[in-house]
């Protein structure tokens, strides 16, 4: 599971070998969820809170999230994403 953010006690990470659409995974303590990178649609339950700074860290990234999966589906390592501040 390599992780590429880490913010607000929120794991967000990509899977190698996962299925299409592009999307990336996060974990906020017993939460998980998985967002569609080109739609925004969740998949899974966050807190209120969680969600709405995961989503806003999404909007900003969307474009480097994508070249994360790009990665991630050639098996080369993943960037690194700024946490949300």
């Amino acid at each position: 599971m390599p992780e590429i953010s880490r913010f607000l006690g929120i794991v967000v990470y990509m899977l190698y070998d996962d299925h299409r659409p592009p999307h990336f995974h996060a974990e906020y303590g017993e939460y998980k969820v998985s967002i569609d990178i080109h739609s925004g649609i969740v998949q899974g339950r966050f807190p209120r809170r969680a969600l709405k700074s995961l989503l806003e860290w999404y909007e900003l990234y969307r474009e480097e999230l994508l070249a994360d999966w790009q990665l991630a589906e050639q098996h080369q390592p993943l960037n690194r994403i700024p946490p949300l501040e």
